[in-house]
C-alpha cells in the first residue's frame, strides 16, 4: 500500500492523555491531565437542563451564536478594555485546540516558521507542522522561565518566520509574562511584521501579585494578535468544547472558512447554556481566583512540606516539580514508576521541552481538597523510588 502522510510520521500519541491512562490502570490520582473534579457552575448546568428538551438543537450560525458571541464580546472588553465586534471580530470554535488549528491555517502558508517558547503545550509543535511550518523554538529558562530578548529576535530573524505563538499564562509552568516581557515581543513582532497568536485560556487564574496584560492591548498590537481562548478553564467545562478566536476583522474572515471546513460549527446548546457563564459579575473571577488560590496553597505545602523542589507558579494550575535528586536518567520512567509504585499520576516534562530537559515533572491541582490531600499522602512515600 502506498505511504501514509509524511508530515503525520513522527507524531506520537499525546503524553498529557497517555498519562492519564496510565493513572486508569494503576487507579493512581490522576494529577497530569488538567481537568478538574469539581462542578461547573451551577447556573450553568442548570440552564443547560432548561433547554435540553427545548433546544436550541440544530447548527447555530457556523462562526458562533449571536448571543454567545456578543456576551463574549462583552465579557472581553470589560476585562481587557479592547473594542470587540461581535459581528466581526469573533469566531467561535470547538475548543481553544481547534481555535488555534484554524488560526495557524489561516495565518501559515506551508514553508513558513513559527516561533514557539519553550516548555510549550504539546499541541503547538504539531499544529505548525499540520500546517506545512516549521516550529522554531526558543527557551523559557527554568527555574524563573524567562527567556533572552536576543535569543527570541535571532529565532525571528530567520527567514519565512510568520509567527510568535504565546501561552500566557503558560502552560507547562505557570509563567505569566510581564508587561515589560510583552513589550519586548510586541516590538520585535512590529519590527519584522509577524502575528501573535495568543493561547490565553488561563486568563483567570492568576494568583497575587501577578496580573495578566493582553498582549493586543499593547500599541500596534491590535490588528497583529489573533486570541485564542476557550471557556473551558474558567468556567470548569473542559468537555463542552467551546472555545473562540478574536482578531481583526481580515484575519476573522480567513478563520470563519478555515472553521467551516474542520467542523462547521460549536455545539448549539452548550453555546446557549454557556452564555449564562459569559454574564457572570466580577465577584465570580474574584472567587475563582481565591479559589484556585486556596488550591494551589494547600498542594504546594504539602509538596513543600514532603520535600519536594518545585517552581511556584504565576498562574493556570500547574507545578513543575524537580526530580533530580531521583537518580532517574527518563522521565518517562519516573512518571511510570509514580502511578504504579506510589499512585499518583504525573507528566514528564520531557514532553514540553525542546531542550534536552528530563528533571522535571508536571503535576495540575484543579481538584477538590480530599483530591489533593489523597495525592499529598500517597506522595509521602514518593522516597522508596530514589535510585
Amino acid at each position: 500500500m502506498k505511504q501514509l502522510s509524511e508530515r503525520t510520521s513522527k507524531f506520537t500519541d499525546s503524553v498529557i492523555r497517555r498519562m492519564t491512562r496510565i493513572s486508569n490502570q494503576y487507579n493512581a490520582v490522576n494529577l497530569s491531565q488538567g481537568f478538574p473534579d469539581f462542578d461547573p457552575p451551577k447556573e450553568i448546568t442548570d440552564r443547560l437542563a432548561e433547554i435540553a428538551p427545548l433546544g436550541p438543537h440544530q447548527y447555530a450560525l457556523t462562526w458562533g451564536a449571536k448571543n454567545f458571541r456578543e456576551a463574549l464580546a462583552k465579557k472581553q472588553n470589560h476585562f481587557s478594555g479592547m473594542n470587540v465586534d461581535p459581528e466581526k471580530n469573533i469566531v467561535v470554535t470547538c475548543g481553544s485546540t481547534e481555535a488555534m488549528m484554524a488560526a495557524m491555517m489561516s495565518v501559515c502558508n506551508p514553508g513558513d516558521k513559527v516561533v514557539v517558547f519553550s516548555p510549550f503545550y504539546e499541541n503547538y509543535g504539531a499544529d505548525a507542522i499540520l500546517c506545512g511550518a516549521t516550529p522554531i523554538y526558543v527557551p523559557l529558562v527554568p527555574p524563573t522561565f524567562c527567556f533572552d530578548g536576543d535569543v527570541l529576535e535571532t529565532a525571528i530573524k530567520t527567514s519565512g518566520v510568520k509567527a510568535i505563538i504565546l501561552c500566557n499564562p503558560s502552560n507547562p509552568c505557570g509563567k505569566v509574562f510581564t508587561k515589560d516581557e510583552l513589550k519586548v515581543i510586541a516590538e520585535l513582532a512590529i519590527k519584522y511584521d509577524i502575528y501573535v497568536i495568543t493561547d490565553e485560556v488561563y486568563e483567570h487564574i492568576l494568583y497575587e501579585p501577578n496580573k495578566h496584560v493582553y498582549i493586543a492591548t499593547l500599541e500596534g498590537m491590535a490588528d497583529r494578535t489573533i486570541i485564542c481562548s476557550s471557556l473551558s478553564k474558567t468556567y470548569s467545562i473542559t468537555g463542552w468544547r467551546l472555545g473562540y478566536v478574536i482578531a481583526n476583522d481580515e484575519i476573522t474572515d480567513r478563520v470563519k472558512k478555515v472553521h467551516d471546513f474542520l467542523t462547521v460549527g460549536a455545539a448549539a446548546p452548550l453555546m446557549e447554556a454557556a452564555t449564562v457563564g459569559l454574564n457572570f459579575s466580577d465577584e465570580y473571577y474574584k472567587e475563582l481566583q481565591a479559589h484556585y488560590t486556596h488550591m494551589k496553597d494547600l498542594f504546594t505545602k504539602g509538596l513543600r512540606d514532603i520535600g519536594l523542589s518545585f517552581t511556584d507558579p504565576q498562574g493556570a494550575y500547574y507545578v513543575m516539580v524537580d526530580i533530580s535528586d531521583f537518580g532517574y536518567e527518563d522521565d518517562n520512567e519516573f512518571c511510570i514508576d509514580l502511578a504504579s509504585k506510589i499512585g499518583v499520576g504525573a507528566v514528564p516534562g520531557s514532553s514540553f521541552f525542546k531542550e534536552d530537559i528530563n528533571n522535571y515533572i508536571r503535576f495540575h491541582f484543579a481538584k477538590r481538597d480530599e483530591t489533593l490531600n489523597d495525592a499529598l499522602n500517597r506522595l509521602e512515600k514518593i522516597n522508596i523510588l530514589k535510585k
